[in-house]
Formats: structure tokens, sequence, C-alpha cells
């Protein structure tokens, strides 16, 4: 396995680093039912005003890898057709459709009708050399993928997904891209931490809670990365990750205070002898974002898995 990495490093004087991740529940604009069965959906708001920070937060030092590998796909003379997993409204195809040469297909699966209506509303049109854009959706259980799923696709991409999954649910997106012989994109996982400038003496206790939070059942949340990496690699992928933290400020006070209602709230119902500290703690730090005296980089990678192409191009 090929590994590029680049280390966080030593937090600044005053900054506080400490464990944090999404997941399925203690999000912000998570819908908790759903009308026809039981799977967590998150509200289009939240995925909205999260889409610049994840826009900016995105290695594209792993785009030119990416264009080398397509420009080389057997069959390269047709659209790429990109499936989407876990697409929400579709922020990643608005993201790297116009960063893409070439006529796209774009796949987008979700579970959840509501937000495939937006993202299919919302695809881009146009690729980085104007050739079109189009978009078509698809509902399913993206745990399920398999590689005659994947029959015909250039490339799968998916954002803050990986830490959600289970390690059953990532051998088997790795196995079918490698069986298929597509390459993965896979944005914006969690590493597990956090930094605060200014830091609270309560900073890595709350993360503490909030991590064991994210780890119910069998999820993988910041572990993912790792369990990924390992997965492809298994299946004889060359894997690439370069981090992709938010990095918030005053300009991103809605979105952090959101974020940190969300990432106390889990932590609360993780271990609910934190209520009462909790409740001061994230009063003072709304406040402190309020006057945009809060940066908070909340780490990511990026991860690039190049399989080995089924036509024999390498």
């Amino acid at each position: 396995m090929s590994m590029t990495t680049t280390p966080s490093g030593v937090p600044e004087q005053g900054v506080s680093e400490v464990g944090v991740q999404g997941g399925v529940s203690g999000v912000p604009g998570q819908r908790v039912s759903a009308p026809d069965d039981d799977v967590p959906r998150y509200a289009p708001q939240w995925l909205q005003l999260r889409e610049p920070a994840d826009a900016a937060a995105r290695a594209p030092e792993l785009l030119d890898p990416l264009r080398i590998r397509l420009a080389n796909r057997p069959g390269r003379g047709g659209d790429l057709v990109i499936h989407d997993l876990g697409c929400g409204t579709g922020s990643m195809g608005r993201w790297l459709a116009p960063r893409l040469d070439g006529a796209q297909h774009w796949v987008l699966h979700d579970r959840d009708p509501y937000l495939l209506h937006f993202a299919t509303v919302g695809a881009p049109s146009a690729a980085a050399d104007g050739s079109r854009v189009a978009a078509t959706t698809q509902r399913g259980d993206i745990g399920r993928l398999t590689a005659d799923a994947l029959t015909g696709a250039s490339l799968v991409t998916a954002s803050a997904l990986l830490d959600v999954l289970t390690r059953e649910e990532i051998d088997r997106l790795a196995a079918a891209c490698a069986g298929a012989g597509v390459p993965a994109l896979l944005t914006l996982s969690v590493v597990g931490r956090v930094e605060f400038t200014p830091a609270d003496p309560l900073d890595a206790e709350i993360a503490e809670a909030f991590n064991a939070h994210q780890r119910r059942g069998d999820l993988l949340g910041p572990d993912a990365i790792t369990v990924a990496c390992e997965a492809f690699d298994r299946h004889g992928a060359t894997v690439r990750v370069h981090p992709s933290p938010w990095r918030l400020g005053a300009d991103e006070a809605e979105l952090t205070a959101e974020w940190l209602r969300g990432w106390v709230g889990a932590a609360v119902e993780e271990r609910p002898a934190l209520a009462a500290r909790a409740e001061s703690y994230l009063e003072s730090r709304l406040a402190a974002c309020a006057a945009g005296e809060l940066r908070v980089r909340v780490h990511h990678s990026d991860v690039l898995a190049l399989p080995h192409p089924t036509g024999g191009v390498v």
C-alpha cells in the first residue's frame, strides 16, 4: 500500500486537541425518525449549512492521481459514470463534477428519497471543460453494494460516510470496488480530533464521551480511516490519504454553533453525569462563538483508493 499522509502537528499554544467525529446520532439537523423505516435521516438544512466548510476542507491534492487514472481507464471514450454513495443533498457532485473534464453521468445513492430530491434539483450541469453532467438516483442500502452493481462505473465517491459504516460494510465496499476495478474517492472521514482556541478544561472529557457515543454498536467512528485503508490494501488497491479538516472561525459561526450543540448533546447522552457541567460549557462556547472569539479545527481525512482495473490498465 502506498499511503501519503500529512500530520496535523502539535497544537498551538492555548489550543486543546481532543477527539471528535460525525455519526449516526447526535448530529445537528438529523431527523431521527423516517416515514417508512427506522433509518436515521439528516435534514437538508444541516447538510446545506455544512456544505461550504466541506468544500473548503476536501483535499485537492488527491485529484491529480485520480484524473490520471480516469484518463487511462478502459473504455474511456464514453461518459464518466460516477456512483455517489450516501449522496445527501449532492454536495460531493457539486464539488467534484466541475473539477473533472469530460461528460459525466452521476448515479446518486441514498436511502432517503427526500434528500435524493434535493440532490437531483441541485445537481451540477457542466464539467470543468464545459461538457454536460447528468444525474440519476438510486435508492437502496449502500452497505450491500456489490461489484456487479458497479459494472460500467468509472469512479465511486462518498463524503462523510465511512465513519458511520461497520467494518463489514467497509470491507464489502472495498471488495466491490476491487471486483469492478473502480477507484474510490472517500472524503471527510473523521479521525478523532478537534482543536479549540481558546481551550477549555472540559474539552477532553466531553470529546471522550462523544467518541464513545459514536462507537456505539458496530460503527467505526474515527477508526474508519484505518479500517478502510487496510480493507482496500487487502483487496490490492493503492491508497493515498490526505488531511481535510474543517477550519471554523467567525465566518462559520452558525455552523460551529450547530455542530457544538450536536457534539455536546451526544456526549451527555452517552454520559448523563456530564449534564450539569456540559450545560454551562455549551453556554460559554456558544457565547464565544457568537462573539467571533472561538476557532475550531475538526479533523478529517480524505482517501483515494486505486484498485487494479479489470481491463488491465494499471
